[in-house]
């Protein structure tokens, strides 16, 4: 089963951190995060490049979580079957777009996914069918917003069936409402309420793609935001600092 589907339903905040084609994930994965997110958007990496690392995951904690590079069939296709069990999508500006991506992600009769086979990932079923089912119901589904025009159609957003959480790309949005890299101003602040309030109305978990610098991230989580990646790099750094001065050297 998704775990971090679990977190989200449970009212729990998931916390992730970027993933890498390179790299050793299967440590990475049993650190204590909730799922690694592997970009194929804004990152010299082709989405079949990630089977190995995803693949190395395989019973670890966290679960692998892939943004593709538009909303597009294929692209989609492609990472599901390497292991992806969440799919983000960046610029989803229309119910249209939400629709299409929703259908590109699921089995039919719910959706026009190509059928590759039972692969494992959520668990075993007792036939072929209950697995497509399996992975229809597991699956997360998550658009990005990051526009002027998704908040100005969010509500019809929403409303489209199978949508888990709203993921906001928070220099885009800073960007779109005229205050760039202001993450504290009134106009972003004012933003993330609109999107915060609209996703409890509708049912689905709002969540950022990464916390901006000048946010309190637990602020953002008592605002209802669950979902969210954090840097392990410095985290990592400070343990082997702690690690390295308890010992005497």
């Amino acid at each position: 089963m998704n775990s971090v589907r679990d977190l989200l339903n449970s009212g729990k905040t998931a916390i992730g951190t970027a993933g890498s084609a390179f790299g050793d994930m299967a440590m990475l994965a049993d650190t204590g995060f909730d799922f690694l997110l592997f970009d194929t958007q804004h990152t010299p990496v082709e989405i079949k490049q990630l089977n190995l690392a995803i693949q190395a995951m395989k019973d670890k904690k966290a679960k692998p979580i892939v943004r593709v590079s538009a909303n597009r069939e294929d692209l989609i296709c492609f990472a599901l079957d390497v292991g992806a069990m969440g799919i983000v999508v960046p610029m989803i500006n229309t119910r249209e777009e939400a629709e299409a991506m929703v259908r590109a992600c699921k089995y039919s009769p719910d959706g026009d996914r190509s059928h590759a086979g039972p692969r494992g990932e959520f668990g075993e079923a007792v036939d072929y069918r209950s697995y497509l089912d399996m992975v229809n119901e597991e699956l997360l589904i998550i658009p990005m917003i990051e526009t002027q025009q998704a908040i100005d159609n969010i509500d019809e957003i929403l409303s489209v069936p199978g949508i888990d959480v709203l993921l906001i790309g928070p220099s885009d949005l800073s960007i779109e409402l005229g205050v760039p890299l202001d993450y504290k101003s009134d106009t972003y602040q004012r933003g993330l309420d609109t999107i915060a309030a609209a996703c409890k109305k509708h049912g689905v978990v709002p969540g950022m793609y990464f916390i901006p610098p000048d946010l309190d991230p637990n602020d953002l989580v008592a605002r209802g935001f669950k979902f969210f990646t954090q840097p392990w790099a410095i985290w990592a750094a400070k343990g082997i600092e702690n690690g390295l001065n308890g010992i005497d050297r």
